[in-house]
């Protein structure tokens, strides 16, 4: 073994698994597998199916480093098994990566620890709704005298178009859908509950998207994302040439550090621990910066914004790694 590694111990990359975020989490997988390599850890990798519990100890692992995105390996559903199994992992805990996922409840956290979010309302699905979702909706159904969509199992929100309809617990955008006029909201809702049992509808900010890097309790910094579509999906994120990004961010100095000492905030409040990516929108018209999400567990490929955000700050892909590790064996 390399004089000077963070730990001896044999580090399993957790990385696939069963969520829509598999594809997402391979490349990440792959890519810590590599610096872990480059760095001469002992390691191996993981693709987490049922049998996951087995292979650990087949493979006599002592240390997770978690390249899982969405579903149970960024819930608190992984974290868990591996507390009850005594195995360290990277990244936050159970609490902490339940919350974050779920974006009903780590709003109600921003909003208490007065970090700005936009206005939304949240939809369970309902036994009825799920019946009907099995054939399609005829217009005269759904639609009034005035062409207007009435919606009798739920309200109407209650602030102005556009709106972002987007699942409560699904992360890379995977999803996340803007409409303009509220005859499209009914079959976007339908759409949407493919994906879960909760929908979020939030209301559009038009602004600046900024990317913020966490890494323990520091900020490594932030990066502005610009897509060439109206706005930063799934598409935007994963399709080569299709979005810049500035680093450092083109907006007032003022303004970058007030968003930075907020996504640390965020980060403290969900009671996060490794490093983390914040994202947010600062407002065009006031510059109020408004936070969309936690990442607990942010992609980690060589061209991921976190991995950008911490080379802006001087720390290298495989620095990154070693930090991570870092802040699971102090843990």
């Amino acid at each position: 073994m390399t004089k000077g590694l963070v730990t001896k111990k044999r580090i399993a990359v957790l990385m696939g698994g069963m969520s829509a975020e598999r594809d997402v989490s391979m490349r990440s997988g792959i890519a810590i597998y590599q610096g872990l390599q480059e760095l001469g850890y002992d390691s191996v990798m993981i693709d987490v199916k049922k049998d996951i519990v087995n292979v650990l100890k087949k493979e006599k692992v002592r240390l997770a480093f978690l390249a899982l995105h969405g579903g149970i390996g960024e819930n608190g559903a992984i974290q868990g098994l591996l507390e009850v199994i005594g195995i360290p992992y990277t990244g936050s805990g159970i609490l902490a990566s339940a919350l974050a996922m779920d974006k009903e409840e780590s709003k109600k956290i921003f909003a208490f620890h007065e970090i700005p979010v936009s206005p939304s309302m949240v939809i369970k699905k309902t036994a009825t709704q799920k019946k009907k979702s099995a054939r399609p909706h005829k217009v005269s159904e759904t639609q009034d005298a005035s062409g207007a969509y009435m919606f009798p199992d739920f309200p109407m929100p209650q602030f102005d178009l556009p709106w972002v309809v987007k699942p409560v617990s699904e992360g890379s955008s995977i999803g996340v859908t803007m409409i303009k006029e509220e005859k499209d909201l009914l079959p976007c809702l339908e759409k949407t509950f493919e994906l879960g049992s909760k929908v979020m509808i939030e209301k559009y900010i038009k602004g600046k998207e900024l990317h913020i890097g966490i890494a323990g309790d520091r900020v490594l910094g932030g990066v502005e994302v610009r897509p060439s579509q109206e706005f930063y999906n799934y598409e935007a994120k994963y399709t080569s040439g299709m979005t810049e990004y500035i680093i450092p961010p083109q907006i007032d100095d003022a303004i970058l550090e007030h968003t930075g000492n907020m996504a640390l905030r965020a980060h403290v409040a969900l009671g996060c621990s490794g490093a983390t990516r914040v994202d947010f929108i600062v407002d065009n018209r006031d510059s109020m910066p408004y936070i969309l999400e936690v990442n607990t567990l942010p992609g980690m490929t060589t061209t991921s914004l976190l991995p950008k955000i911490a080379r802006s700050a001087g720390m290298s892909f495989n620095d990154l790694i070693e930090e991570i590790i870092r802040f699971a064996v102090k843990k």
